[in-house]
């Protein structure tokens, strides 16, 4: 097979290659805008997995199967779904965790953080009115239709089913509940409707909760269902409530109960120093700043671990008064057995800039900061907590997270990140573990932000450089062998042809020219003397022409290269040339026997077929030598005649052995010419062979071809080494 045919297999194998992958690209784009694409969702809550969800501001936690928002910032947003999505609903179990509302979002679209900072359209259960709300959000909130009183209100912490429908330009909602099963329904059309959009769930000025989150292709029947407020096919009845209902009662009932008589409220600070002599019954002020798992609070002075009786039902950013007995530690203070009072429900309090430095003193123990830190390490922990190792400045710590939605980032993070991070600082022992400074306990995975990537020049990825250039240097080695073999094996092939061409044509027409000669001579009478003596010298001009042509298609014909090595070759060379004659041809071969490339195989062949060419036509020996020495990183190869020699301090250069010269350089090689007149001469060419290659040589011999393959490229003047003519 041709270089070129190759080429062109290979071109088309590309394109082929490439118009399949653009048509699977293609394909899947078209997928993917279809409308009903993966329109059937389900959340998989209860697994503890959320990973296709994004939030745009809050603290969204997932825990026990059931997605919870801690804050009460306002427009707070978790999205989810296709931005192809058009005819479709979707419903939820919803509570609220205060007074504020709580929703789902339909057709959502350019989502940022802020208030109503979205397009689409929502709905849901507010409670300072206890209504059904639907609008639609345009950067900006416009409610389109009158709002539906609820019957019975709308009370934080009770589960409400509620599903939104958008059909075309027709959006609408219905809501229900365990005691009224039956719901109350509202609907808007709007003629300049967005057509598709994204899923969200939204909470404005109180945290909520949400759980089995469907999504579901619609169909004019169930919007003509839920206008005529019949109960949806798809509507599943809620279930049991959450399960921080369970502890309502006695959670309601430690919010409201007052604090001890002649409790005065004392300032965080002044609690570590006013109980340090022995534990005593103190009352505190403070802003919820930790909630999960621990509670934390914290005032203008400093913070404080809280440890409530009960399960207090609070989200970060609530006003508590908190009345315990007092623990001193080493920088903050431990509220035991404490009895937990609501005020009143405020927005999250905005962490303290700090270095790991200035944390890791202690100043800062039970406050919420902001600190920034380079990952040196991640892992799970006990109960399946999430640990983040990192190290700022020389100064190392440690920052935990809750398992679930927060597992979705922990999984992403990589190694060597720059993040800047949210949350109480701890510096007890007992959070610490005596393994680092302090500890950071994050709310949610939104308190975690990268600030950059890993850098890009680690050991893993310069390994992985050096190991990637060097295969691609091993496969450009490996190419170039290959194309300069293609390359010659072509010549070889030419020279065939010139060959067989001369071998018809020149050759024969010799042949043919002596025949007529030697018809005339015979022809002619014998008293024709001069004439006969004319024909006699050109018929030896003939034969002697047809012998150089012969010799001529003999050093082109590449059949000696295909099947033999070139000390072969060339004693079959030159033994054919010499026979008939009294010319000795010895042939001698030392080292070790290893295959020789072809490129340096055609070049030892040419230069040895002139030598002999040269020697038989000008020197006139009886012994001609041949001799190919392989040595471990090259071969050479002498010719040796004993025939007339010549003075290499006057002789020209000739054709011959600038050619041989030439051939020699082109493989990296010399070539030597040693000659006395009466003395015979001796041609010596050397060629370097591609050493073995071994685990402990190959840097060594790729760093040598590298410089061989420079030197080779660079321009280079041709030696002043001595001739003879050719």
């Amino acid at each position: 097979m041709s270089i070129h045919t190759t080429a062109r297999r290979g071109v088309l194998i590309a394109l082929t290659v490439c118009i399949v992958v653009a048509l699977g690209f293609i394909g899947w784009r078209v997928y993917r805008h279809n409308p009903a694409y993966a329109h059937d969702y389900q959340d998989s809550f209860a697994a503890g997995k959320a990973d296709e969800w994004t939030a745009f501001g809050g603290t969204w936690e997932l825990a026990n199967g059931i997605m919870r928002n801690e804050s009460d910032e306002r427009g707070a947003k978790l999205i989810a779904g296709s931005p192809y999505w058009r005819n479709y609903s979707i419903e939820a179990d919803i509570s609220l965790l205060g007074q504020g509302d709580a929703g789902l979002v339909i057709r959502s679209g350019k989502e940022e953080e802020g208030v109503d900072a979205y397009s689409g359209y929502y709905s849901g259960i507010r409670t300072p009115d206890n209504t059904l709300v639907l609008g639609r959000a345009e950067h900006g909130w416009r409610e389109i239709t009158k709002r539906v009183s609820f019957p019975g209100g709308i009370h934080p912490f009770e589960r409400y089913h509620l599903k939104l429908l958008a059909y075309d330009c027709q959006i609408v909602a219905a809501l229900s509940s365990v005691v009224h099963p039956s719901p109350e329904s509202i609907a808007i059309t709007d003629p300049n409707c967005t057509v598709s959009g994204r899923i969200g769930l939204r909470s404005y000025r109180s945290g909520g909760t949400w759980s089995n989150v469907v999504v579901r292709p619609a169909e004019n029947g169930d919007l003509m269902a839920m206008l005529r407020n019949e109960t949806d096919r798809g509507v599943r009845a809620p279930g049991n409530p959450p399960q921080f209902n369970s502890a309502l009662t006695s959670t309601l009932a430690s919010l409201s109960a007052p604090p001890p008589a002649n409790t005065p409220a004392e300032s965080i600070e002044n609690l570590h120093l006013a109980f340090l002599a022995a534990p005593a019954q103190a009352s505190i002020r403070g802003v919820v700043i930790l909630n999960s798992s621990l509670l934390f609070v914290q005032d203008s002075t400093g913070g404080a671990y809280v440890k409530p009786r009960g399960s207090p039902a609070l989200k970060v950013g609530d006003e508590v008064e908190v009345t315990g007995t007092v623990r001193p530690g080493m920088f903050s203070s431990v509220i035991d057995d404490a009895s937990v009072r609501l005020l009143w429900e405020g927005i999250p309090m905005a962490p303290v800039s700090v270095t790991a430095s200035q944390a890791s003193t202690g100043k800062f123990d039970a406050t919420f900061i902001e600190v920034q830190g380079r990952l040196t390490a991640k892992e799970r922990g006990p109960e399946n907590t999430l640990i983040l190792d990192l190290e700022d400045g020389g100064q190392s710590f440690r920052a935990v997270m809750n398992p679930g939605r927060s597992a979705y980032l922990f999984d992403k993070l990589k190694v060597g990140s720059r993040l800047s991070l949210r949350g109480v600082c701890v510096v007890d022992s007992a959070f610490t573990n005596n393994l680092t400074p302090f500890v950071l306990l994050l709310r949610s995975s939104e308190d975690v932000r990268v600030l950059a990537g890993p850098p890009w020049w680690t050991t893993t990825h310069v390994i992985a450089l050096l190991s990637a250039l060097l295969l691609l240097t091993l496969a450009g080695v490996f190419a170039y062998h290959r194309v300069e073999n293609w390359r010659l094996r072509a010549v070889l092939a030419e020279r065939e042809r010139l060959a067989h061409e001369m071998h018809d044509t020149l050759a024969q027409s010799f042949a043919g020219i002596g025949f007529q000669l030697q018809a005339i001579t015979n022809n002619l009478s014998r008293q024709e003397t001069a004439i006969h003596q004319q024909l006699e010298l050109a018929s030896n001009l003939v034969r002697h022409s047809h012998e150089e042509a012969r010799r001529s298609i003999a050093m082109l014909h590449p059949e000696s290269l295909e099947s033999e090595d070139p000390f072969t070759a060339l004693e079959h060379f030159a033994r054919r040339l010499v026979q008939g004659s009294s010319v000795q041809v010895i042939a001698e071969r030392t080292g070790e026997i290893r295959p020789i490339p072809l490129r340096v195989s055609d070049t030892l062949f040419r230069v040895g077929q002139e030598s002999i060419a040269n020697s038989l036509r000008h020197a006139h020996p009886t012994m001609l030598k041949i001799k190919l020495n392989y040595e471990p990183t090259s071969a050479t190869l002498q010719v040796e005649d004993n025939g007339s020699g010549f003075d290499t301090s006057k002789a020209n250069h000739g054709f011959g052995i600038r050619g041989m010269r030439r051939r020699a350089q082109a493989v990296l090689g010399s070539l030597h010419v040693h000659s006395t007149p009466g003395q015979g001469t001796l041609i010596e060419v050397s060629a370097p062979l591609p050493p073995r290659v071994t685990l402990i040589t190959w840097p060594k011999l790729l760093w040598n071809f590298l410089m061989e393959s420079w030197t080779h490229a660079r321009p280079s003047k041709l030696s002043n080494s001595h001739s003879y003519r050719g």
